[in-house]
This record gives structure tokens, sequence and C-alpha cells, in this order.
């Protein structure tokens, strides 16, 4: 995975406008003006207008009302209306980054944080290795108590600013310093490594749906083959989804044949989507993670790959979104994220009733806590049980 030259995408900004869960297809067609004439509308403004103590709201405040009020009477979740700001927020998101220093966080099989550094980037540049046990960050000690989110909000900051870090390198642990210079790290839709207890295993984390997510996944399975896994998880964990296509195309990555997903927009016959020709990663033993916050389009790799029976599916319950989105933007660079069609995958219940995809293997993530991830650990010995 090229450090520099992956795609890189942030759920955060996402997250934090409202735009969770989207998945279609972004049409770039400015929307004309509506020539119905709304009556009632318009003379319910004019009393306004004459008979309000306060002023009636300038455009576009009183504009950006109506349009929300006339989303909420639609009474769909995901037909909603994002302003300019937001909109364009959106439109950073898709090439988000961050001041940091170029590594993910794991636990070893003592709850230590331990660091992937990224290819290229200033971790590895600097020396820390894949497996490195974090024991502080500047003065700030690290234990197996501190949190992922204490952790990154240590290790993050300004771009080109210094920060220090000890770690205890395995088999020995031997303590080493290192002082590294945070660079602007992108996030990639696919993460990569081998376990550091099992590393015939090896974890491919998918963080979003994007276009690039089916090429990411085959160069993760290439890259960590070379490196002796023989097994993988994919981890769909927390992933909101993404595009459709990308959704259907990174399953198609693990099957031979068969229905990916049925789709229907309204009017429209119902639109078929198979697998084309096999794909390139048919044959490798494959455990896919989900919990509740797995969601639309990574639902739709979820799925296909257990009515497919070609991977066995670990964790809680999924969220259950089996609609498609597509994106308009209006004439101000404002937007309106509309619900146009509905997807479902054959022979699979209840994910067709919108409900969400069932594990095969069941993790009550109440009784979690810090320490080796209890997903990752079920998946393995379920790998390891069918080899």
């Amino acid at each position: 995975m090229g450090f520099k030259r992956a795609y890189f995408l942030t759920l955060t900004i996402i997250f934090s406008i409202g735009l969770g869960f989207v998945l279609g297809y972004a049409v770039k067609t400015k929307l004309q003006p509506t020539q119905i004439s709304w009556p009632v509308l318009r003379q319910a403004a004019k009393i306004l207008e004459d008979h309000g103590y306060k002023s009636i709201p300038t455009s576009p405040a009183l504009e950006y009302g109506m349009i929300r009020g006339m989303v909420q009477a639609y009474e769909d979740p995901y037909t909603i209306f994002v302003e300019p700001v937001q909109h364009e927020l959106e439109g950073n998101a898709l090439t988000g980054s961050f001041g940091g220093i170029g590594v993910r966080l794991g636990r070893d099989a003592q709850g230590y944080p331990i660091l992937f550094p990224l290819p290229e980037g200033p971790a590895q540049t600097s020396g820390v290795k894949e497996g490195d046990r974090l024991l502080a960050i500047a003065d700030q000690t690290i234990t197996p108590e501190t949190t992922n989110e204490e952790i990154q909000a240590g290790l993050r900051g300004p771009v080109n600013e210094w920060v220090s870090i000890v770690i205890a390198r395995p088999p020995q642990y031997s303590e080493m310093k290192f002082k590294i210079k945070r660079a602007e790290i992108p996030l990639p839709s696919v993460t990569w490594h081998l376990d550091p207890n099992v590393p015939e295993i090896g974890l491919i984390e998918i963080n979003l749906i994007a276009a690039s997510t089916p090429t990411e996944v085959e160069n993760a399975v290439k890259d960590l083959q070379s490196r002796g896994a023989s097994a993988f998880i994919l981890d769909l964990r927390d992933n909101s989804g993404g595009l459709l296509t990308a959704g259907v195309d990174t399953a198609r990555l693990f099957l031979k044949d068969g229905i990916i997903i049925e789709q229907q927009y309204r009017g429209k016959e119902i639109e078929t989507l198979r697998v084309e020709k096999p794909g390139q990663l048919t044959d490798i033993p494959l455990a896919l993670l989900i919990n509740a916050n797995t969601a639309s389009a990574a639902e739709i790799i979820a799925g296909a790959l257990k009515a497919h029976q070609r991977a066995i599916v670990i964790g809680d319950k999924s969220y259950g979104k089996d609609t498609i989105q597509l994106v308009f933007d209006l004439q101000d660079n404002s937007s309106l994220h509309v619900t146009s069609a509905h997807w479902w995958i054959p022979g699979l219940q209840p994910a067709a009733a919108g409900t969400g995809i069932e594990p095969d293997i069941v993790i009550d993530s109440s009784s979690i806590q810090n320490g080796p991830d209890l997903y990752v650990t079920t998946a393995i010995h379920a790998l390891l049980e069918r080899q």
C-alpha cells in the first residue's frame, strides 16, 4: 500500500454533518426551481410578513427552513438537506488528512497498544516497526488502560512539529526512543497488517467503501500473502458504507459466480447485479467482522459473502440500511440527498427487510473491555479450526 499514492477518506466530518450511511452516486446536475405554486405556503408567508411581531427571516434562512420542513414531511431518515458550508466540508472529507506520525493502533495479547506504521510514513522512515509496543508519548505514560482516543490525541498535532515516543520492541521488549516530525497523514479506505500473535493471519480493515476500495483490498491480500499470510480477516466494523458500485465490486473479488444484490428504483424494473467472472480472491480462507455500525455498502459485502457461504461472519447484527441515496447539487452549492432506490440480497433473510445482517458467530459487545480484540481472536480461532 503506497502511502502517497492511495486514495484517502475520513469518516469524522461526514458523521458530524449528518451524512452517515450515504450509499449511491453523486449527481452533479443543478436542479431547477419547481413550477409548483405552493399557494398555502405563500399565504402563510404573507401572513407572517404582514402580521408577525418579529421581522420575517431573510433568505436563505427562511428558504432553508422551508426545505427542512419539506424533507421532514417526506419522512425518510436518509433524505437530507445539506447547506453550502456543510456540503463543502463533505467534499473536503473525501480528501481528509491530519497531522500525525503515520501509524495505526492495535493491541497485543497483554492489552498493550502496539504500532503498525504506514508505508513511507514518518514513523516507518524513523525506524518504528510493525508490532512495537507503545510505552510513552512525550510525558504521557501509555498503559493497557490508555484508550486509543487518548493515544491518537497525543500522537496527532500540527504538521512539521516533533513528537517523542518510547516503544518496547519484541521479543526482548527493549526500550527505544524516537523523535518524529509530524506530517500530513491521509486516511486510507483500506489498511492491513499481520496479526502479531498469529502471523499466518492477515487483518484487512475497510474504513469506508470508496471507488478505490476493491483495488486496495487486492493489494492488501497480495502484500500479506507475500509476508506469509494464508488466511484473512475482513474487518467491516464501524463502516458506514459508501459507494454501492464499490461495495458490489469488493464482494465480487471473493466470489466465483451468483447474484450480489438486486435493486429497484421507483418506476423501474428490478436490476440484478451479478458476479461477472470469478474474482481474484475466491480461494482464500476468510472471516468477516461486523457490528451494529456496519451499514449500507458494507452490508452488501457482508450479506453477499454470507449468502454465498463464502466467509464466516462474526460480531453483532449490522445496522440494516438497504436504500440508495442520490446526491443533487442545488443552485447555491447546497445539496439534497434523496433516497431513490431499495436493494436486497436474494435468499438472505431478514436482510432483505432492512433489519441487518445476522452474524454466524455472535459477539456480546457489552462484555468487551480493554485487552485483546475479542472479535479478532474469535475469527482467528474459527479460521484455524477450518484449516
